[in-house]
């Protein structure tokens, strides 16, 4: 047993217990969608509220995108802390959306092949059963022999007598599936081709109703989809975009499947369809309620927040205005040290200040006029710039020059005088 019979086996065991449930091919296939829908319903339940909640935050998202435009890094890491703190998630309904394909191949295949999936039989029972439908109940197989086996099922429930008594019943296996629903045959394939109908036949009726399967089932695919995008985010640009491309290609999908795929695989899209309908108004009327109260409930717990932190904070402020604030026990050891220390330069620097504004008034230098100024900085600005810093250089500079001006003089005066001495 390969990988995929292991998979299609569940299915094909359901569609035979409700088939023989119900005696009916086309009541056991919306059944058969039924039972998926209400296993999927949990997962469903999880994705729809997913979504909801990602449309409330919208209006968070654009302003969060206003507020770091230019940044998208620190919008990243608030979109992020966004949908954690609101338990949200922007693929939380893709997933889950996928989860319908997959079940739908599964079937196809269970619908394609009734005698190895549904009852079970092996390939020489096949055969046998072939064999005889083409020899005794004329049975014709097709070229690709894709849909042999519904042929083969057919012609037994049509000769059912008849194929027990010459092969028996293959331990029980053998199983008289009848295709015919509200008139049609779900084993045939619809044919699209309109104008190439009988009107006047027996069949007419058959083949219209045949033909508007795929029209139904594209029908609700679209109805479906548009129910669902109603409570989803407004989309914007290749977002939206990509959404009306999904709107018309999934319809036009579906009107492709069922017009070359047997009519059980339409009734199933329809019936899958129909129930994808009723669980998304169920679900969005439900997810409404309940998250309006849980929104009522968090903006609450955040004013009470925000109004706890508000009289605390003006607490605070009223003791620092006191001087009688406390310390804090949730302040770290470290934070506490750095406190202390700012607290003891402040205090040093204090000291020292008044020891030198004392020192200035026992010396009787008064205080300078700009207390910000330190020295004579050649470059200072601001409140130390002073605009008279180079008048005492200039002034010490011309004394020098006429020190050095007298004390030339004197030096050449000193040898005529020390001449005129010697010749005396």
């Amino acid at each position: 047993m390969s990988l995929w019979d292991i998979i299609v086996w569940p299915f094909a065991r359901l569609l035979d217990v409700l088939y023989n449930w119900t005696d009916s091919y086309g009541l056991a296939i919306i059944l058969f969608a039924l039972v998926v829908n209400l296993i999927l319903l949990p997962f469903m339940a999880k994705s729809k509220k997913g979504m909801m909640k990602t449309t409330r935050i919208q209006p968070q998202l654009k302003e969060l995108e206003k507020k770091h435009r230019g940044n998208q890094q620190k919008y990243q890491q608030e979109v992020m802390k966004l949908y954690k703190e609101q338990g949200a998630s922007p693929t939380s309904g893709c997933l889950w959306s996928l989860i319908p394909f997959p079940i739908l191949i599964a079937l196809y295949s269970v619908i394609r092949q009734p005698l190895g999936s549904m009852m079970g039989l092996g390939d020489e029972s096949v055969k046998k059963l072939t064999e005889w439908a083409t020899q005794n109940a004329g049975f014709v197989a097709s070229k690709q022999g894709t849909y042999d086996q519904i042929g083969v099922v057919d012609a037994i429930h049509k000769n059912w007598d008849a194929v027990t008594n010459a092969l028996g019943n293959f331990d029980g296996k053998l199983l008289d599936i009848d295709y015919s629903f509200l008139g049609m045959n779900l084993g045939s394939i619809p044919d699209w081709k309109i104008w190439t109908y009988d009107f006047s036949g027996a069949d007419i009726l058959s083949n219209i109703g045949l033909f508007l399967i795929p029209l139904i089932a594209a029908f609700l695919s679209w109805a479906s989809m548009k129910i669902s995008q109603a409570t989803n985010p407004p989309q914007a640009g290749q977002a939206a975009m990509s959404m009306k491309t999904m709107n018309l290609m999934m319809p036009l999908m579906s009107i492709w499947i069922c017009f070359i795929m047997p009519a059980a695989l339409g009734v199933y899209w329809i019936a899958n369809s129909c129930f994808g309908i009723v669980r998304d108004l169920v679900l969005t009327k439900y997810y409404k309620r309940k998250l309006d109260i849980e929104d009522a409930e968090r903006i609450a717990a955040q004013k009470e927040k925000e109004e706890e932190r508000a009289r605390r904070h003006e607490e605070h402020e009223q003791l620092k205005t006191e001087g009688a604030t406390t310390r804090n026990n949730n302040t770290s050891k470290k934070k506490m040290q750095a406190q202390q220390k700012q607290a003891d330069a402040e205090r040093i620097a204090a000291s020292e200040r008044a020891e030198r504004e004392a020192r200035l008034e026992k010396l009787g230098i008064e205080k300078p006029e700009n207390p910000s100024q330190v020295g004579k900085r050649r470059y200072a600005r601001g409140r130390a710039y002073d605009p008279n810093r180079y008048a005492d250089e200039i002034t010490a500079a011309a004394k020098s020059e006429e020190a050095a001006e007298e004390a030339a003089a004197q030096t050449e005066a000193e040898p005529e005088q020390s001449q005129e001495n010697s010749e005396t």
